[in-house]
């Protein structure tokens, strides 16, 4: 059934259960019975990969094995791995999972139940881009020489670095924080760059519109296990689908049993349930505010509404004017009220709402991620494994701290391998403000070290070392500046008494350009699944099913 489901279907007992959860949960029915009485069979239709980003769920739903985990088959058996309960950094979402490693590799993840996050359910590219951990991995430190980068010891490369950001003034040195980031890094590099004097700091590589004003105008306020009491969703320039497939499915599940009211203003794309296109840009938004047609009169009658933003809205240059759109139809409908916030932000990266909390943002007289990477902008740039932006035009010299050979290890000047999200213990923030705890479940590859550990030892070269040896440490600052980030596995909730919605983004004018999700594949997201091998036998399986006419056509 594609490169992750494995099949041995003489042990089938035909219950049907991967039948309706790809059915009814994943809402692709792309698996079925077919043939009748003694000849009855499951399989795929027409002989087609299943293209579901929640498929390879089937395999822990089936009760005899018949379908099995293709990457991880024969490769390990379970009394030989360590268990490790931990986080997920794909999406926004944090949903929960276990990581199986033997000796200082991951062989699978599995997930966790967690009824206020995902469920029991994960997406397939949490549970299975795990191999990209130990393939293009950075596990020593190098420096650019003659045009070309060598290997070099950890005390050459912080000479280089130090060597360059002494001689920068501040305001010519900028850090960008990667979309995998976990809190304490990002804080180590506050300090350390903040302390330095540098205004250019910014976690919003995208860069999203957002993160000035109440804490609750960037979460997902409504909470994720909120959406259950929602009875009207208007989705605003995000695909949820691609973004954060098991939301998505939690959609589906109010919509098949609750009759959910949706509308989506964007790109009309297979969501895997019914909803009104109210149209592609932000035009059509403005039109809703004035209310004229039924969604529109439904949205405003409903209960509790909610307003789903995603990433697609807010990362445009006129993303501030469509957040005071959305905020404006938001007041209007009454998303915002005594016991209940429905105003949501989704985000995409798993790093965004913590970096926002910390005020990872530019301060005054400092340049935005997009604005850091022009030609001429700064003398020195910090990549935090930054992946996702564009570095062709930049001149300045680039420190990339990171774990993959990926675009900000090509375009670096010097290279301090880090630790992955498996490789440490860390603090992540999911959409809906919800601080959780990821577990080290194997240790950093090579000369690697963990991103805080590395700018510490940096800051000693700077001559501006920082107030913490440990990670305790740095928590225990980290709790005493921000302290929403010590309330583990708190979600704020419907709060709406923090959110003043006439402050929320910036009325201005709107362009005619179609909103659309930034994600165009799925399985090709950050560093660690661009360097996985399943990722792309994904990729590739699912451009080819969707490319094939199928029945009649």
């Amino acid at each position: 059934m594609g490169p992750l489901i494995k099949t041995v279907m003489t042990r089938c007992i035909q219950c049907t259960r991967c039948v309706r959860f790809i059915s009814e949960v994943a809402g692709q029915s792309e698996i079925g019975l077919i043939s009748r009485g003694e000849d009855v069979e499951i399989t795929t239709y027409l002989e087609q990969a299943v293209t579901s980003e929640l498929s390879a769920n089937v395999i822990d739903l089936c009760p005899v094995g018949a379908l099995t985990s293709k990457p991880y088959a024969f490769n390990a058996r379970p009394w030989e791995l360590k268990k490790t309960e931990s986080v997920d950094v794909m999406d926004a979402l944090g949903s929960a999972i276990r990581v199986d490693a033997r000796a200082n590799e991951v062989m699978r993840v599995l997930p966790r139940t967690n009824d206020d996050v995902n469920e029991e359910w994960i997406s397939d590219k949490t549970r299975y881009a795990c191999d990209g951990l130990m393939r293009q991995r950075l596990d020593k430190p190098y420096v650019r020489i003659g045009g070309k980068l060598k290997p070099a010891t950890w005390g050459e490369a912080f000479a280089a670095v130090a060597a360059k950001v002494k001689a920068a003034k501040p305001e010519r040195i900028g850090v960008i924080a990667g979309d995998l980031q976990d809190a304490e890094s990002m804080k180590a590099a506050l300090d350390l760059f903040g302390g330095l004097g540098a205004t250019s700091l910014d976690c919003r590589q995208d860069g999203a519109k957002i993160g000035e004003g109440a804490r609750e105008s960037w979460l997902f306020n409504s909470t994720i296990a909120g959406l259950d009491d929602c009875d009207a969703l208007l989705i605003i320039g995000s695909n949820p689908r691609l973004e954060s497939p098991v939301l998505n499915a939690r959609i589906r599940r109010n919509w098949v049993g609750r009759n959910l009211k949706v509308g989506l203003v964007g790109e009309r794309v297979d969501l895997t349930y019914g909803y009104t296109h109210l149209g592609a840009g932000a035009a059509s938004l403005a039109a809703l505010v004035k209310g004229k047609d039924d969604f529109a009169k439904a949205f405003i009658e409903a209960k509790k509404p909610a307003v789903i933003i995603g990433a697609g809205a807010l990362s445009r240059d006129d993303g501030a004017a469509i957040l005071a759109l959305a905020a404006e139809l938001a007041g209007k409908a009454g998303v915002v009220a005594e016991g209940w916030n429905g105003f949501n932000v989704l985000h995409a990266a798993a790093s965004r709402v913590g970096g926002l909390d910390m005020g990872f943002i530019p301060k005054a007289g400092g340049l935005a991620a997009p604005a850091m990477v022009a030609k001429g902008a700064l003398d020195v740039l910090v990549l935090l494994a930054a992946d996702e932006i564009d570095l062709s035009a930049t001149d300045a010299f680039v420190v990339y701290l990171g774990t993959h050979g990926d675009a900000g290890a090509h375009r670096a000047d010097v290279i301090l391998p880090a630790a992955a999200y498996t490789e440490k213990d860390g603090l992540y923030v999911n959409t809906e403000g919800r601080v959780q705890m990821g577990e080290r479940a194997v240790f950093p590859k090579g000369d690697a070290k963990e991103d805080w550990s590395i700018l510490r030892a940096l800051s000693d070269h700077l001559g501006a070392t920082l107030p913490y040896n440990t990670l305790d440490q740095l928590r225990a600052k980290l709790f005493a500046d921000h302290p929403t980030f010590g309330q583990i596995d708190h979600a704020p909730g419907s709060i709406p008494a923090g959110l003043d919605l006439k402050a929320v983004g910036a009325k201005g004018e709107t362009s005619e350009t179609p909103l659309a999700s930034p994600i165009k594949d799925f399985y090709f997201t950050n560093p660690i699944a661009r360097a996985s091998v399943t990722m792309a036998e994904c990729s590739a399986s699912v451009a080819a099913a969707r490319g094939k006419l199928i029945a009649a056509e």
